[in-house]
C-alpha cells in the first residue's frame, strides 16, 4: 500500500483521511494488476471500482479522468524505477562483483522492475503511437540505468579503450532492453518475461558482448566492403 506522499501525483486529488488514501491506493494497485491481462481500452472503471468496493463517483472524485488515472500509474512505476537506480548506487554487491556477477545483478534488477510493472509498461507501449510522451519517461529511466551501470562496469573492464567499452555497454543494454520490450509487448517466445531462463540468457548475452569488447581487435569490415575486395 502506498504511503501518503507517494500518492501526491499530478491529476490525483489529495486525500487527507487515512481511509480515503487507502481507497486511492487500492484503486491504483487494482488497476496495475488488471492491466496485466487487459489493455488500457479494456480497463473498465466500473469493474475496477467493484473490485475494491468503491463507487464510480469515488473514482472520479480522486482522478480527473481515466487518462489522469493511467498517468498516475505510470508515475508510480517511474518513481519505483528511480528508487531502484538509487539503491543500485548504494548496493555493495556491485562494488565487489566481477564482470559475470555484475551482468547477472544488473539484468536481474532490470527484469525485476519490468515484471513488477508489466501491465503498466505494456499499456504505455501500446499507446506510444498516439501518445509518444507516455513512453518518454521510461526512455529517460533506461538512459539513467545505463548511465549508472557504465562506471560500475568500466571499473572491472579495464581503463584502456574507454570510449569503445562505453559504447559496448550502451549497445549491450539496448539488446537487453529491446528484448524485454518485445517480450512484454508481443511475447513472441520461446521465452516470456517471467521465465527465469530469459534472465540467465540475457545476462550471458550482455557478458559476452562486454567480454568481446575487452579483447582489442581490428574494426569489422562491412559486408559490402568485403564483397568488393573479392
Amino acid at each position: 500500500m502506498q504511503r501518503s506522499a507517494e500518492l501526491d501525483l499530478p491529476g490525483v486529488t489529495p486525500s487527507r483521511q487515512k481511509r480515503s488514501r487507502e481507497t486511492t491506493a487500492a484503486l491504483l494497485q487494482a488497476g496495475a494488476e488488471m492491466l496485466r491481462t487487459h489493455s488500457l481500452a479494456e480497463l473498465s472503471i466500473e469493474a475496477l471500482c467493484r473490485q475494491v468496493g468503491a463507487t464510480v463517483g469515488a473514482f472520479y472524485s480522486r482522478f480527473e479522468s481515466k487518462d489522469a488515472y493511467f498517468n498516475a500509474l505510470m508515475a508510480l512505476a517511474a518513481r519505483d524505477g528511480e528508487s531502484r537506480l538509487l539503491r543500485m548506487k548504494e548496493d555493495k554487491r556491485l562494488a565487489d562483483a566481477d564482470l559475470a556477477d555484475l551482468t547477472c545483478l544488473l539484468v536481474r534488477g532490470t527484469i525485476g522492475w519490468i515484471r513488477k510493472h508489466e501491465g503498466v509498461l505494456r499499456a504505455a507501449l501500446q499507446h506510444d503511437d498516439t501518445r509518444p510522451d507516455r513512453w518518454s519517461t521510461f526512455k529517460e529511466l533506461a538512459r539513467a540505468n545505463v548511465a549508472n551501470a557504465t562506471p560500475i562496469l568500466l571499473a572491472v573492464m579495464g581503463r584502456e579503450r574507454k570510449a569503445a567499452k562505453t559504447r559496448a555497454i550502451a549497445f549491450g543494454f539496448q539488446v537487453v532492453l529491446g528484448t524485454l520490450v518485445n517480450a512484454i509487448l508481443n511475447d513472441p517466445g520461446p521465452l516470456s518475461v517471467h521465465d527465469e531462463e530469459l534472465e540467465e540468457r540475457l545476462a550471458n548475452c550482455l557478458l559476452l558482448l562486454l567480454q568481446a569488447e575487452m579483447t582489442e581487435r581490428p574494426p569489422a569490415r562491412s559486408a559490402a566492403r568485403h564483397r568488393r575486395k573479392k
